[in-house]
């Protein structure tokens, strides 16, 4: 063969490795996700850019929903990354609820075994342990629901934005299984630039 032909086969094969390599980390490691609606006003903003940790509940074959290892388990409070069990489409939403759980919510306000999370700043802000969440009521609550109790290997999701959210009040808990990974910060928001607000 050619000597430059074969120093282009071996460009070619170099850089198709490379592709590979960085398609399967951002498919197993680390991803990027632009926030598509209000939902989860306001934490994160229409147009929002977040880093998405796709090792935060175990580590997963390039490309594939198979696990190679288990991670530490979800938290409430926690933002994370799944698709909608019932139309598919990919959702950013907190974790409120884990199994055991028995969850209400009402006008909005949320109930985790017979507490209210809110307290009485205003905006409410919902308190899970260390992660603060500031509740976008503005489009009122949402739909009332519970309480029920989250079955084992399922978690509740719903959105900040409680009237503005389609989530685990409508399509149900979402399998633990089903998240792929945990939402870390935003590291773009529209007016301000680039950031590093952590969630």
């Amino acid at each position: 063969m050619h000597p430059r032909m074969v120093k282009i086969a071996r460009e070619v094969w170099s850089f198709g490795v490379t592709v590979v390599v960085l398609l399967g980390a951002r498919s197993s490691l680390a991803d990027h996700y632009t926030v598509p609606t209000g939902s989860m006003e306001y934490t994160l903003m229409p147009g929002d850019r977040i880093v998405v940790n796709k090792m935060a509940y175990g580590i997963r074959v390039p490309f594939t929903d198979w696990k190679i290892t288990e991670g530490p388990g979800v938290k409430r409070g926690e933002v994370a990354i799944f698709d909608s069990p019932d139309d598919g489409v990919r959702l950013v939403k907190r974790i409120v609820a884990v199994a055991g759980d028995s969850v209400r919510i009402h006008e909005g306000q949320l109930f985790i075994n017979g507490k209210p999370l809110t307290d009485d700043r205003d905006p409410p802000t919902e308190v899970f342990g260390e992660r603060r969440a500031k509740l976008n009521l503005v489009y009122g609550g949402g739909n009332n629901m519970g309480p029920a109790r989250i079955p084992k290997g399922y978690l509740f999701v719903v959105g900040d934005a409680r009237g503005n959210s389609r989530d685990s009040r409508i399509f149900g808990p979402i399998a633990e299984a089903a998240v792929y990974g945990r939402a870390l910060a935003v590291y773009y928001r529209s007016g301000d630039g680039l950031c590093w607000l952590k969630l």
